[in-house]
């Protein structure tokens, strides 16, 4: 699996033939596209998924659940959770509010890589977004939508100051084994 990363909340991932758009800045051919909030485009050639509920495209299954953001006038956010090659992603878009409701924290449950806002100014500040991460357990923390400021301060609160920025991740199921919270900065393409 392949993830990149395009700015704010703006990701690809794809294995082989398959790819997955979250949040995308420009209209995609991607096979399935996942909107987490009305602040972003919603055209898409592929599957265009861009709201609560389960769905299963080639082989990728997704399931959406409603959640709050204060981020750019809108109210309602989705927060993913993605399986795509034998690994869980949750995307957790513009959440402004790390209180998740009993059911959707339950159900965000072995979570390999989790997408975390953590700029403040409508999502999550980046003390209250390491919380909601520890407590959700991931193996891979990847932040998204921070300015240079704030992802200092969530790395000082991760205690992972000396953290570099990679190009993309490449990542198998079995990298994954003995990681508990490694936080992974993504450069933006």
């Amino acid at each position: 699996m392949i993830i990149s990363f395009q700015g704010l909340e703006s990701f690809r991932i794809s294995q082989g033939d398959l790819s997955l758009s979250v949040n995308p800045k420009s209209k995609l051919t991607d096979d399935i596209t996942l909107i987490s909030s009305a602040s972003f485009m919603t055209e898409s050639k592929g599957f265009l998924i861009n709201g609560p509920g389960e769905y299963e495209v080639k082989d990728v299954g997704v399931k959406g659940f409603l959640s709050e953001t204060a981020y750019d006038g809108a109210k309602l956010n989705t927060i993913y959770q993605i399986s795509f090659e034998g690994m869980n992603l949750c995307f957790l878009g513009a959440l402004s509010n790390p209180a998740l409701s009993p059911e959707t924290f339950e159900s965000l449950e072995d979570i390999d890589i989790l997408f975390l806002p953590i700029g403040g100014d409508g999502v999550l500040e980046p003390a209250a977004a390491y919380k909601l991460a520890v407590s959700l357990e991931p193996s891979i923390i990847i932040p998204m939508h921070y300015t240079n400021d704030t992802l200092k301060k969530f790395l000082k609160e991760g205690g992972e100051e000396g953290v570099k920025p990679v190009d993309k991740l490449v990542i198998k199921k079995k990298d994954l084994e003995g990681k508990e919270g490694e936080i992974v900065i993504l450069k933006e393409e």
